[in-house]
């Protein structure tokens, strides 16, 4: 039996870190007297980040006084009070290592159940004042764990800590936590943790993702991560064909210049391309989506002319065949699964470029699949790949198709190369009735991913099902950080750096290293690049991010290393130069 020592609830509030504003609930005071405990929160308690805490699934943060006490000896500290670790009950016994996911409890008049660990960020080291906290937590097997309320009612300190029913499979919230943070994700562990009804969903997707994962791709229940690269940093691939597939698009075709085949791609991959516009200019790096047969033996991009494009007008006005580019390997997430689910294939403009090889793909094998084809462009002048992605369409046997153009020209007539003038928007989505069980692919201008995406979720498809492909930096994750207005990339303040070169493809931004950073992070952090992290310390993998090009160490090791051709950029700094997927 155990005892609940201490009843602790907090309002968020903002508060100052590293310059910046956190809206935050992790401070916690105890209260006394009896506090009731509802299906989301006790009393006069509130999380500020509700993707990351609080809900039915995480109503209550249990932590051990057991403990405290271990951190006081580890950490030489004596300045612990009750809340120290943003829990809502501090307790004595139920030890990590003893408590298992789906045990129920029964304290005052409430009961509970365990649902998961703790998800470790980088708050409860703003709450402690030391930012290890958050590795040190996982490492030492002290999460500490949520519980869910199955029976609202009244609790107090002093109250009783009664076991009512013992969790199947019997694994302890430590294990479960390891299980995922930690290396060694067994099969028969992570089979085991799955027969648990009571952990919570969010765990249950982590560890199927774990199961499901391609050796090498990292730890695949934490981070998306593209799969091992095929050589390291840049070759040289000569191009050996130019093909103009409409006013402002080409495709360029590379080859190895001995003739070998190219390593396979998976559909729906890119080429991180370095380019030199001109003898008196930096060379730039720009992602080009792969537009051909994964498998060809040589590799197929698509280029849209943009206005004022450095990159893009010398691939249109300069490059001829023969010419030699800098190639680094295929990369990306965007990939087409391999299930036997329907596939949507959801495209505007250019955006038609990594879908297209999809299709190419899905033709190849002949599949069976249940294929929609959507696409949207302005006109016949601006679509690219009409015939080619017609012909493809009419070799597979199951496949619905719809293709908008939104002004189209005099000649362009409905029912002969287009179906409806207009744009394809989230309503007319849900007009075609596409099935609720597809995997759909999205790739085109911010806002058509924006809005697809919405109207995706409102015919009722998955989220995890719905998988977009941005044209240039992905969206920033800062989970708790105040807004601020989005600022291009630029130079840090300050006297630059003499560090190795630090390149960031998708912010065409090249920056010396200098020490004053503690982390590529924090440097990209300085430069207004958008990052996305949680824990900043290498546990959670939030900031796993494609390494291009380079050589890293970390400071301090990451609890579990980043997928192979991966950087978890909140602890790694550079031991030459260094090019990032950011």
């Amino acid at each position: 039996m155990g005892k609940l020592v201490s009843v602790n609830v907090g309002m968020p509030k903002n508060v100052a870190w590293k310059g910046q504003t956190v809206y935050t609930g992790i401070f916690k005071d105890p209260v006394t007297g009896p506090r009731r405990v509802g299906k989301l929160n006790l009393d006069g308690d509130g999380q500020g980040d509700l993707g990351g805490h609080g809900g039915e699934q995480r109503a209550v943060f249990v932590y051990q006084i057991d403990s405290y006490r271990y951190w006081e000896r580890e950490l030489g500290r004596n300045d612990f009070v009750y809340g120290q670790f943003g829990e809502n009950f501090t307790v004595e016994g139920l030890a990590d290592d003893e408590v298992c996911i789906g045990d129920r409890y029964r304290i005052g008049a409430a009961i509970f159940e365990v649902t998961q660990p703790r998800v470790t960020c980088y708050r409860v080291g703003i709450r402690m004042n030391d930012p290890q906290i958050p590795a040190l937590l996982v490492s030492h097997h002290r999460p500490g764990f949520y519980f869910r309320v199955l029976e609202e009612g009244e609790v107090q300190a002093g109250d009783a800590i009664i076991k009512l029913a013992p969790g199947p499979e019997q694994m302890p919230v430590a294990e479960a936590d390891a299980l995922l943070y930690l290396p060694g994700h067994t099969r028969q562990q992570l089979l085991r943790a799955l027969r648990i009804p009571a952990l919570s969903p969010g765990w249950q997707a982590s560890f199927r993702a774990l199961l499901d994962g391609e050796p090498g791709s990292g730890n695949a229940g934490l981070a998306v991560t593209s799969p091992p690269a095929a050589w390291a940093g840049f070759r040289k691939l000569t191009v050996t064909a130019i093909t103009r597939e409409s006013d402002s698009v080409i495709s360029i075709r590379l080859e190895d210049p001995t003739g070998e085949p190219l390593p396979p791609a998976r559909p729906g991959q890119y080429l991180t391309l370095r380019v030199q516009p001109g003898t008196q200019q930096r060379s730039i790096l720009r992602n080009y989506s792969l537009s051909g047969p994964p498998d060809a033996g040589s590799y197929r991009i698509t280029v849209k002319r943009e206005h004022d494009g450095a990159a893009s007008g010398y691939l249109h006005i300069r490059l001829a065949v023969g010419d030699q580019l800098d190639i680094a390997a295929p990369r990306g997430t965007f990939i087409l699964d391999r299930s036997n689910a329907p596939v949507l294939l959801i495209s505007a403009g250019i955006g038609a470029t990594p879908v297209l090889a999809m299709l190419q793909a899905l033709a190849e094998e002949r599949s069976h699949r249940e294929i929609w084809w959507l696409h949207s462009a302005r006109s016949s002048r601006e679509h690219s790949f009409a015939a080619e992605a017609q012909a493809l369409l009419a070799s597979l046997p199951n496949v619905h198709t719809h293709v908008y153009y939104s002004r189209p020209a005099p000649n362009d007539l409905a029912g002969r190369g287009f179906d409806s003038v207009g744009r394809l928007t989230g309503s007319l989505l849900a007009e075609l009735d596409p099935p609720r069980d597809a995997q759909a692919y999205l790739c085109g201008p911010a806002p058509f991913m924006d809005e697809i995406s919405a109207g995706l979720a409102a015919v009722g498809i998955d989220a995890a099902r719905i998988h977009t492909e941005p044209f240039g930096p992905a969206t920033g994750l800062t989970p708790g950080i105040a807004a601020t207005p989005a600022r291009t990339p630029h130079p840090p303040a300050g006297q630059p750096g003499s560090g190795p070169a630090i390149e960031f493809a998708r912010s065409n931004l090249a920056i010396p290293w200098s020490s004053d950073y503690s982390s590529l992070l924090e440097l990209a952090e300085a430069c207004d690049v958008p990052v996305r992290w949680a824990c900043r310390t290498g546990v959670c993998h939030t900031c796993e991010t494609t390494l291009i090009a380079g050589d890293l160490e970390y400071n301090p090791d990451p609890v579990e290393p980043p997928a192979e051709g991966s950087a978890l950029i909140c602890c790694s700094q550079p031991r030459a130069n260094v090019v990032l997927d950011l």
